[in-house]
């Protein structure tokens, strides 16, 4: 990446946001971090399926990071369009990196993806099913005297 951004400036400027560039210029290693970006970029596109690779500039997908908070995903333009258009609700993302190496992973979140909330139980209904529950028990045990030691020998006499 730092190859790239010395031979090609302009690169920067076609692929990240001015908010991207902004925050990996201010960096120690402004390299790695727009390399992470990049790896990000092309994870979500393929999160989104084949359709995002369709002419969908990688300048619309940004890679947003808010101090003390996981990076998130903000979709542009054909982007957005394309996302709703599949039922993506958000696309959630992973990034790390090492001081020559850059990975990112994200995951396309659907209404189909998200488990249902469960519907919730009414009080009633929980204290009744407490009330089966014990009577199985109940009626599961011996009825009548335990029979012991003592016992059986009463009942030989």
């Amino acid at each position: 990446m730092e190859r790239v951004l010395g031979r090609t400036p302009r690169f920067a400027l076609r692929v990240f946001t001015e908010d991207e560039r902004a925050y990996c210029a201010k960096t120690a290693n402004p390299a790695v971090h727009f390399a992470t970006r990049f790896a990000a970029k092309q994870a979500v596109l393929k999160a989104m399926g084949e359709h995002a690779f369709a002419g969908i500039p990688l300048s619309e997908v940004e890679i947003v990071r808010v101090p003390g908070s996981r990076p998130s995903v903000r979709l542009h333009g054909k982007a957005r369009r394309l996302a709703k258009s599949l039922g993506i609700l958000e696309v959630a993302v992973s990034l790390s990196f090492t001081h020559t190496e850059a990975v990112a992973c994200a995951m396309a979140i659907t209404a189909d993806s998200v488990p249902q909330a469960e519907k919730p139980k009414s009080p009633a209904r929980e204290l009744s099913q407490s009330f089966k529950e014990v009577r199985g028990i109940l009626d599961d045990l011996p009825t009548g005297k335990a029979s012991g030691p003592r016992d059986e020998e009463a009942s030989r006499k």
